[in-house]
């Protein structure tokens, strides 16, 4: 059990005496007596306070910057006669855990085996270390039982504040470009994919500079030495199920643990000339528009928040007028091939091998890795692996709005995604978007964020929004970060 300390228990006042029962009054069910928030030290700041159900008891439960207390609520008994008052003075145990041993919190659902999301709230799970003897340590969770989902949203945002080391959006790539690296084997995350694939950027940033590489134009990047770990606490997780086949905490520990490496290939973002960023996997077009739209109602709970940018996007949906040029994999190979035996001179490029499309899309993915999460058992890119050395573009023309719909619930199915005369598919190695409209489209009240214009045109980048007005060029580079990690085979099957 966490730490315990004792207190006294006092009553909300119950009329102007502060418990006396008005004269006349019938005597009726016991009253409750809500216990004050426990003594917390001066120094703490009290952020959120409400009640939940522990182990079958309903609580008072307080939560500061430091520390998560709570308290049982107690029926008020009567005092004994020889007391000669009404007023009752109780004790009650009090409980808590210490923010510092805390290390993971989510909201907990009932849901059916087949049920992927949704289902009954049942409350919040905290997760925590506490010591045992002989400096052993311990996992020990906690369940807040509260069926009222704003509720409990409120408390996770809360919570999840606190358990964040970044503090700001870019936080972790300003900590690794300044951190002297040197003395460190790895990297670990513990987040979703938007930590996990900003770490993965600052990771790389920091070895162009080291290599001496001007950061803004990077044409032919290097490996960064030192390997990312992930442990998945976030939504979906796309990047940690991708690499293990589930998301496991413990499975990710025991990876980083035994040092299991997976080589994983990594896109370069540019816009005319200027590196951006990097990435694993980009959506453009109803993706895009989904996040922007999701990103300006943050004060909405995860889950909810997304089905109305989902919802609020289909309704408004519209098409993308753009050009997609792309070199095929295949033609990049076989370049690369004819400059080893010196077939071609240096100063050749591949140039008259791109092609070229132009019309109206709904949606462009171009991702390096297969994309899994639980709501995409075979991935939105089920034709690519971790390490090819290649993308999947993936094109959606302007169809209807049901058909659209039924190609997006295609992906929770195990049946074939790009089985629709409107969706095309291509292995490719590089590929250059250009936009020939206005992207500043009617959100209703949508804005995005940052210094947008309605010019820039929304990328959804690995749950970042990136936001462009010019043509955008993305190319892979062949096992440029190593991550601990990799689906269990055989254990001769990491290098």
């Amino acid at each position: 059990m966490p730490r315990l300390a004792r207190g006294r228990v006092s009553a909300l006042a119950w009329g102007p005496e502060g418990g006396k029962q008005p004269a006349g009054a019938e005597a009726g069910p016991p009253r409750v007596l809500l216990p004050s928030a426990s003594p917390v030290p001066r120094a703490e700041r009290i952020l959120q306070r409400g009640i939940f159900e522990i182990d079958g008891r309903s609580c008072d439960v307080v939560l500061s910057d430091s520390a998560l207390r709570w308290r049982p609520i107690e029926p008020e008994r009567p005092a004994a006669p020889a007391a000669g008052n009404s007023k009752c003075v109780s004790l009650s145990k009090e409980e808590f855990i210490e923010l510092k041993d805390l290390f993971s919190v989510k909201l907990k659902w009932r849901r059916s085996a087949k049920q992927q999301k949704g289902g009954t709230l049942l409350g919040i799970t905290l997760f925590a270390c506490m010591k045992k003897e002989q400096n052993k340590i311990k996992d020990y969770t906690l369940t807040l039982n509260n069926s009222s989902e704003d509720h409990c949203s409120s408390w996770v945002r809360d919570l999840k504040k606190i358990l964040t080391v970044t503090e700001y959006d870019g936080h972790a790539v300003s900590l690794l470009k300044e951190c002297e690296l040197q003395e460190f084997d790895g990297v670990i995350c513990v987040g979703g994919d938007g930590s996990a694939s900003e770490v993965a950027h600052g990771l790389l940033l920091r070895a162009q500079m080291d290599a001496g590489i001007d950061t803004n134009y990077i044409l032919t990047p290097v490996r960064t030495p030192l390997p990312l770990g992930i442990i998945p606490a976030g939504s979906t997780n796309v990047l940690a199920h991708s690499l293990y086949g589930i998301t496991h905490i413990v499975t990710a520990t025991l990876h980083i643990i035994m040092g299991h490496m997976q080589p994983v290939d990594v896109c370069t973002f540019s816009s005319t000339g200027k590196f951006l960023r990097f990435g694993f996997s980009a959506v453009f077009g109803f993706g895009g528009r989904t996040l922007a739209l999701a990103e300006k109602h943050r004060w909405m709970p995860s889950n909810q928040r997304k089905d109305f940018a989902m919802i609020k996007t289909l309704a408004s949906l519209k098409p993308e007028d753009c050009e997609i040029s792309f070199l095929p994999v295949k033609a990049f190979q076989d370049f690369q091939e004819a400059s080893r035996n010196e077939q071609i001179t240096a100063e050749s490029d591949c140039t008259d091998q791109w092609q070229k499309i132009h019309g109206h899309f709904l949606n462009i993915s171009i991702m390096a890795i297969p994309c899994c999460y639980s709501m995409t058992p075979a991935g939105l890119a089920p034709n690519t692996r971790l390490n090819t050395g290649s993308m999947v573009l993936t094109i959606a023309r302007n169809t209807s709005r049901p058909e659209f719909v039924k190609h997006l619930k295609r992906h929770a199915s195990l049946k074939n995604q790009f089985n629709f005369p409107f969706v095309e598919t291509y292995t490719v190695a590089e590929v250059k978007l250009q936009p020939r409209n206005n992207c500043g489209y009617d959100t209703g009240d949508v804005e995005f964020h940052g210094t947008s214009s309605e010019n820039n045109c929304p990328w959804n980048v690995d749950g970042h929004l990136m936001e462009v007005a010019s043509e955008v060029h993305i190319k892979v580079h062949p096992q440029l970060i190593k991550l601990y990690g990799g689906r269990l085979r055989g254990m001769n099957d990491y290098k």
